[in-house]
C-alpha cells in the first residue's frame, strides 16, 4: 500500500476549468453523501445529485447551485463523473446495474467512484461490465464520521488503476483530507473491511465488557478514566466513553444493522483467503442477534446498555 497523501484544505477553492466545468453526479445524500455534496457543490464543481426519501435535508446544496434529478440514469446522462454512496453491496449493484440503471446510462468515458462500503469481488464484477461500456469505475470507501464528512475532512480508501485514480484525484480532494490508494479495483473496499473489522470490533469488544463492568455495579467514570489511561485508550473507547458518560451517541452514528453488514463482508472477503475468523465471528453474532431482536437501528455505541437489558 502507498503512503497517504494529504488533500487540500476544506476551504481550498478547485480553480481550473476543467474540474469547474464537469458534471458531476451523486447518489446517496445520505449522513455521509450529505457532506460529500455540500464540499463538492462548495468548491466549485457542478453537482447533480438522486432525490431519495432517505437523503438529508439538501436545502443548502441547492442554495450552492445543486441540481436534483428524479431518475439516477437521467442524472447519469448528464454526468462525466458518478459518485455512489449507498448502503452496500445490493444497492451498488441495483443502483448500477439494477433498477437504478446508470450503466446503461453512462456517457463514454465517464467515471464512476464507488464511496460505499461493499463486497471485493462484487467490486470487481461490476468494474468488468462499467469497463464494458467503455467507462471506468474505481472504489473509494471513506472512514470518519459525518461531522468529518460535513468539514471535507473524510479518509478515502482508493482501488483502481493508477491513471483514473490521479484524474479524479481533485474531485477526491475536496471531501478527504487524506488519500490511502491500495491497490488496484476492489483494494479500497478490502481495505476498508479491514479498517472496520478492528474498529468496529474495538468498539463491540468495549461495549460488551462495559455493560457487563456497569451491571456489576462498577464505577462508570473510575472505568473509563482507567481505561483511557491504559492500553485500552483510543478513538473506539472515546466514541463508547462518550455514551456511558453522557448517554450521546453523537461520536459515532453508526447503526448496529450497519456494522453487523460490514462484520459479515469482511468474513466473506476472509473465507475467500482461507483465513481465520474466530473472534470475528464471534463480534458478529452478538451483532447479529441484537438486529434479529429489532434494535438494528440503533447506534453501535447503544450495545452497552442494549446488552445490560438482555
Amino acid at each position: 500500500m502507498r503512503r497517504a497523501t494529504r488533500a487540500g484544505s476544506p476551504t481550498q477553492q478547485t480553480t481550473t476549468e476543467e474540474t469547474t466545468m464537469k458534471n458531476i453526479g451523486l447518489v446517496g445524500v445520505g449522513l455521509m453523501g450529505h457532506g460529500i455534496a455540500k464540499n463538492i457543490a462548495r468548491k466549485g464543481w457542478k453537482l447533480n445529485y438522486l432525490r431519495h426519501p432517505g437523503n438529508q435535508p439538501t436545502a443548502d446544496i441547492d442554495e450552492l447551485g445543486a441540481v436534483g434529478w428524479d431518475t439516477a440514469a437521467e442524472m447519469a446522462g448528464v454526468c462525466d463523473t458518478v459518485v455512489i454512496c449507498v448502503t452496500g453491496t445490493p444497492q451498488v449493484e441495483d443502483v448500477l446495474v439494477g433498477s437504478g440503471q446508470i450503466l446503461d446510462a453512462l456517457r463514454s468515458g465517464a467515471i464512476v467512484i464507488d464511496c460505499s462500503t461493499a463486497v471485493p469481488t462484487s467490486t470487481r464484477l461490476l468494474a468488468e461490465k462499467v469497463a464494458a461500456k467503455g467507462c471506468h469505475l474505481i472504489d473509494a470507501p471513506m472512514t470518519r464520521t459525518p461531522k468529518e464528512a460535513e468539514e471535507g475532512r473524510l479518509n478515502l480508501l482508493v482501488g483502481g488503476d493508477p491513471e483514473i485514480v490521479a484524474k479524479v484525484r481533485p474531485l477526491l480532494e475536496a471531501f478527504s483530507e487524506n488519500i490511502f490508494v491500495a491497490g488496484n479495483i476492489g483494494s479500497g473496499h478490502q481495505l476498508k473491511l479491514v479498517h472496520n473489522m478492528i474498529s468496529l470490533g474495538t468498539v463491540a469488544l468495549i461495549a460488551e465488557v462495559a455493560a457487563g463492568a456497569l451491571a456489576a455495579g462498577i464505577d462508570k467514570v473510575a472505568m473509563i478514566e482507567c481505561l483511557s489511561k491504559g492500553g485500552s485508550g483510543g478513538i473506539a473507547l472515546d466514541r463508547v466513553a462518550l455514551y456511558i458518560l453522557e448517554g450521546s451517541c453523537d461520536k459515532l452514528q453508526f447503526t448496529i444493522e450497519n456494522a453487523c453488514k460490514d462484520f459479515g463482508y469482511y468474513s466473506e472477503m476472509a473465507g475467500h483467503a482461507g483465513a481465520v475468523t474466530t473472534i470475528a465471528d464471534a463480534a458478529h453474532k452478538t451483532l447479529s442477534g441484537l438486529v434479529e431482536s429489532g434494535e438494528g437501528k440503533a447506534f453501535l455505541p447503544e450495545v452497552v446498555s442494549l446488552l445490560q437489558a438482555k
